[in-house]
């Protein structure tokens, strides 16, 4: 079947895609689109930002992400927007020219893209520039201009109402050699039941790397991107349900009002195009050690529900995984939403996500603490950490040091001393076992601080006025 998008307001047909063709490589091999940079492969630079647009109504919900990572198939039914789009006279690209933000050049136009995803009110326009483009790396270090003119451009309105219709008109669905694109969750059970071993995609920030550098040969592949009913977000009294397929940028609001600590970490889960690809649900069901989302999940008791031919279940998001690449998914199963329970009155929350660098950068650990607090006694505690073990974690020992004992300072003491027969970290690029230990007890320690009213980073400055 012949993928369609939307470019410039032609329609693009392709028939011939692999599975695993990249966004990048099509547009700068075959439509010749040379603006869109290669930098990284990886989605770490920001230098192949583009825009892609889906249907909302009579409006189109833009978003940008890296063209790197993004496979072909997955822009089906979509529109998108280049920096060959914007004709190179927009008051962002003219304010650019006029105040030196462009250098060597080769990364402006990821920085454009950002930007005037930014003016025209794309998913993430709410945030401050500095964040909208923590995504895009200039190695000449022209920031500061760059930061001058995305503050200074004002909001541009679109009228994308033709588009949106034309975008609609599109029929839903996609196949082709080797992959599909279902566009309901009835057509992605009887796919997985037919094809037990494919391999699902969402947003591909994790995958796509496995072909960019890895080279490897994914098989059968199946995009979920396009099912409206893992998109949905239902708030209620009990707590919040997220559907596997909620992109993390879209989830953010949703978090942060669960607890602030949520909405910072998700703010720092890679740059503004990563959150605006990868999904908590696909985050979750590549199991890795160390995805920034499930420590603070499992500490706040979340369960998972999978789905398959055979019916659903629901199981504590802390059981789902069972060793380092392999988790609790039966054959033919697929992650259909989770469930995070509404935090107590009564509740001590803190995340913490420690990286080499703040932005844009992989967890050396990541650790989330709940206790349960009444009359100063720790009536419950769950933490749990990942990048400690081969699998996201709960630390029992550590709890059973909190767990009815007094919210006092010597009992942190004891439950930091007890982490170490929770865990045995191993030593890589980033960190070692030894400042693993040390970076567990202080997730504890910074719990502990800023409970009692102390400031353990720059915003709890902020915050408190200090």
């Amino acid at each position: 079947m012949t993928i369609r998008f939307i470019l410039d307001g032609e329609t693009v047909e392709v028939a011939d895609a692999p599975a695993t063709a990249t966004l990048l490589d099509h547009l700068r091999y075959r439509l010749r689109r040379t603006g869109t940079k290669e930098g990284c492969a990886e989605g770490d630079c920001g230098a192949c930002t583009v825009l892609v647009g889906e249907a909302d109504g009579a409006r189109v919900a833009w978003r940008a992400v890296n063209a790197c990572i993004q496979f072909l198939p997955m822009l089906h039914g979509k529109a998108l927007m280049t920096v060959e789009s914007l004709g190179g006279d927009t008051p962002l690209q003219s304010r650019m020219a006029a105040n030196g933000s462009s250098q060597c050049g080769f990364c402006t136009p990821g920085f454009v893209m950002s930007l005037h995803g930014r003016s025209i009110g794309a998913a993430g326009c709410e945030l401050p520039v500095e964040d909208v483009i923590a995504g895009n790396l200039c190695r000449c270090t022209g920031y500061g201009p760059i930061l001058a003119a995305g503050r200074d451009v004002a909001p541009v309105v679109r009228d994308d109402a033709a588009l949106a219709a034309a975008l609609a008109a599109i029929p839903a669905g996609a196949s082709g050699d080797g992959w599909y694109a279902p566009a309901t969750v009835e057509d992605l059970t009887a796919l997985l039941a037919a094809h037990p071993d494919a391999r699902v995609v969402a947003g591909a920030t994790d995958v796509a790397l496995w072909v960019t550098k890895g080279l490897r040969d994914l098989g059968t592949v199946i995009f979920v991107g396009d099912i409206a009913e893992l998109r949905r977000i239902e708030e209620s009294a009990a707590g919040l349900t997220i559907g596997a397929g909620v992109r993390y940028a879209e989830a953010h609001r949703a978090l942060a009002a669960l607890h602030p600590d949520l909405g910072e970490l998700v703010r720092r889960i890679g740059g503004l195009q990563v959150r605006n690809a990868a999904t908590i649900g696909g985050n979750i069901a590549n199991g890795s050690p160390i995805g920034d989302g499930p420590p603070a999940l499992i500490a706040l008791d979340a369960t998972l529900t999978l789905a398959g031919a055979d019916g659903r279940r629901t199981i504590a998001l802390a059981d789902y995984f069972l060793d380092y690449g392999r988790q609790d998914r039966r054959a033919g199963e697929f992650v259909e939403s989770i469930f995070v329970p509404r935090p107590h009155a009564d509740d001590v929350i803190h995340v913490a996500k420690l990286s080499r660098r703040f932005d844009s950068d992989i967890s050396a650990v990541c650790g989330a603490v709940r206790l349960r607090v009444t009359d100063g006694v720790i009536a419950a505690a769950r933490v749990a950490f990942g990048g400690m073990a081969a699998t996201p974690r709960r630390a029992a020992a550590c709890e059973a040091a909190l767990t009815g004992q007094p919210f006092a300072e010597a009992t942190i003491v004891r439950a930091a001393d007890a982490l170490a027969g929770d865990f045995t970290p191993l030593s890589d690029v980033r960190g070692s076992a030894a400042y693993r230990r040390q970076a567990a007890a202080a997730v504890l320690w910074r719990m502990w601080h800023r409970a009692a009213g102390r400031a353990v980073s720059v915003r709890d400055v902020e915050a408190i006025g200090a």
